[in-house]
């Protein structure tokens, strides 16, 4: 980290001067390959983020999962290790601020224009590489904010905890799930570095139900499919009906703070198969589909869930010889506060000030680890970070411009905060 500066030099103007090292750093932990599944080079980027954070005199906790609970949630895999990076910074207050963001990255697909996914390219105020939006360039903002408070001498408001975590591309059960339980935090509020970006600030996010649909049919002979029963047709019958399910959904709605009118939302076959045995003269014994049901706000996640599977038997009874089996693959809660909580409207004064636009608040529809602060934890949780573009995709990338902005809104928000 750069040597001490004249404390005269406030962090806005730091990170203008520092915006290359910014940069720099991001690139350095994109080169590392920590794509989920199966949760490539954690210990590595672990001990990276761990010694980044001591550097700044944060008390540093780099914490492995326990392999039994690790074999619980994610069985065969101990060759992946789990960790998860907590740091503390005490400034001598009451309460503590908790910024949070997770280090791991999806598998990368298709052919890349820019660079390529681990060798980030930096091209006109573009960082290109897997993770440089989601969300390894949180990372780099939380790191130079603090880095810019403790070289330009500024005390924050508030003690500061940072947690850099796995697995939030799996469902977060081995990284904010885990330290939300187990990593003894000391947040009074939350700041998860995702969500919310430019002048837009999460206040909430939907949850979801996923599930897989088995559907059972008998194998036979594909000259005489009479005497078997067609797995396939069967599925097929059960994805028109859930056209009726799709209509009941139409009547729940909820209103975010910015006049969106959102509706819960159901994805039918992102993954789907005929099972195992298939072949083209054979009548399939066996086809299963996957469900993605969003959940809202003011929707309960185990009641969608039980309505659905509700829905879904009750459909496959109306169907001739269709037998069926649910199964949950996973669920995230939903969150939401409204946004007059004085930590919302000081990180929207923080970003008016920095951006000089005028923020707004926005329930996100996909789901994030905020609801792991503001259900398990219960404390005020926002969601804001410099974001990207091509999230998941080719040419994944974040701009410079908007990571030293997150770093200055941080920043910001830690010295005018009040509480």
């Amino acid at each position: 980290m750069a040597s001490k500066l004249p404390s005269r030099l406030t962090p806005r103007l730091y990170l203008d001067q520092h915006q290359d090292e910014l940069t720099a750093f991001l690139q350095k932990i994109i080169r590392l390959r920590t794509v989920n599944p199966p949760g490539e080079n954690y210990g590595a980027i672990t001990q990276l983020l761990a010694t980044s954070l001591r550097d700044l005199g944060l008390q540093v906790r780099r914490l492995p999962v326990p392999r039994a609970f690790q074999n619980k949630a994610l069985p065969g895999l101990f060759g992946y290790p789990r960790y998860n990076v907590i740091g503390f910074w005490n400034a001598g207050a009451k309460k503590t601020i908790h910024f949070n963001a997770h280090y791991d990255v999806v598998p990368v697909s298709g052919r890349w224009r820019h660079g390529s996914a681990f060798n980030p390219m930096l091209e006109r105020g573009w960082i290109y590489g897997r993770g440089s939006a989601d969300m390894k360039g949180a990372i780099a903002s939380i790191i130079f904010a603090l880095q810019a408070l403790r070289q330009t001498g500024v005390r924050p408001n508030f003690n500061v905890e940072v947690s850099f975590v796995a697995d939030e591309e799996t469902d977060s059960a081995l990284g904010t799930g885990w330290i939300t339980q187990y990593g003894k935090l000391r947040a009074d509020y939350a700041v998860v570095g995702e969500g919310g970006e430019g002048n837009a600030i999460c206040c909430g996010h939907n949850g979801v139900v996923w599930l897989n649909v088995q559907v059972h049919g008998k194998a036979a002979h594909g000259s005489l499919p009479t005497q078997g029963i067609n797995a396939l047709e069967k599925m097929a019958a059960l994805v028109l009906a859930l056209g009726g399910y799709k209509r009941q959904l139409r009547r729940q709605t909820f209103r975010a703070p910015n006049g969106e009118m959102l509706r819960p939302t159901i994805n039918i076959g992102g993954v789907f198969s005929a099972g195992e045995g298939g072949k083209v003269n054979t009548v399939p014994a066996a086809a299963s589909f996957t469900i993605d049901r969003r959940v809202l706000p003011n929707e309960n996640v185990r009641t969608a869930e039980r309505e659905l599977t509700a829905f879904l038997k009750k459909a496959a009874r109306q169907i001739p010889q269709c037998r069926i089996t649910v199964n949950k693959i996973s669920d995230n809660f939903s969150c939401y506060r409204p946004p007059s909580h004085p930590l919302f409207t000081a990180l929207q004064a923080s970003v008016t000030r920095i951006r000089r636009r005028p923020t707004n608040f926005v329930v996100s529809t996909g789901f994030n680890d905020m609801h792991f602060f503001a259900q398990v934890k219960k404390i005020p949780t926002v969601g804001y970070g410099p974001g990207g573009i091509d999230y998941h995709g080719v040419d994944e990338r974040a701009r410079v411009k908007d990571l030293v902005d997150s770093a200055k809104i941080y920043a910001d928000l830690l010295t005018t905060f009040q509480g």
